[in-house]
C-alpha cells in the first residue's frame, strides 16, 4: 500500500504564496500520473492540477491557471504545488492523489486516482 503525505498548508493573506508538497511513502513508487484536488466546506472536491510522469504533460483548472504551478521531483517521488497570488476562494483542504494505471485517463476526475493523501488545509484571508 502506498501512502501519500502532504505538507505545506497554512494560513496566509490574499496575494501571498504557499508551496504544497506530496511525498510517496515508497521511494520506488512510480505512478502514471499525480494530481491535486481541493474541497471547500459545503462543496464537492474539485480538480486543481495534474501531471503525467511519462511525457510530463501538465493540466490545470481554469480557476488556478497562471497562478498555480505543479511540479515533481522524480528522484524523491515528490510532487509540489506552488500557489501564487492566492485568493480567499482558494481556501480549501488540498489533497494529493496518484493514479497507478497506465490506461488512458484525463487525470481531471477524482475517480481516476487510486491513492490519496490525508489533506492539508489552506486558508486565505482577505
Amino acid at each position: 500500500q502506498v501512502q501519500l503525505v502532504e505538507s505545506g498548508g497554512g494560513l496566509v493573506q490574499a496575494g501571498d504564496s504557499l508551496r504544497l508538497s506530496c511525498a510517496a511513502s515508497r521511494p520506488t513508487f512510480r505512478s502514471a500520473g499525480m494530481g491535486w484536488f481541493r474541497q471547500a466546506p459545503g462543496k464537492e472536491r474539485e480538480f486543481v492540477a495534474a501531471f503525467r510522469w511519462i511525457g510530463g504533460s501538465t493540466y490545470y483548472a481554469d480557476s488556478v491557471k497562471g497562478r498555480f504551478t505543479i511540479s515533481r521531483d522524480g528522484a524523491k517521488n515528490t510532487m509540489y504545488l506552488q500557489m501564487n497570488s492566492l485568493k480567499p476562494e482558494d481556501t480549501a483542504v488540498y489533497y494529493c492523489a496518484a493514479r497507478s494505471s497506465a490506461l488512458p485517463a484525463t487525470l481531471r476526475f477524482s475517480d481516476e486516482y487510486d491513492y490519496w493523501g490525508q489533506g492539508t488545509q489552506v486558508t486565505v484571508s482577505s
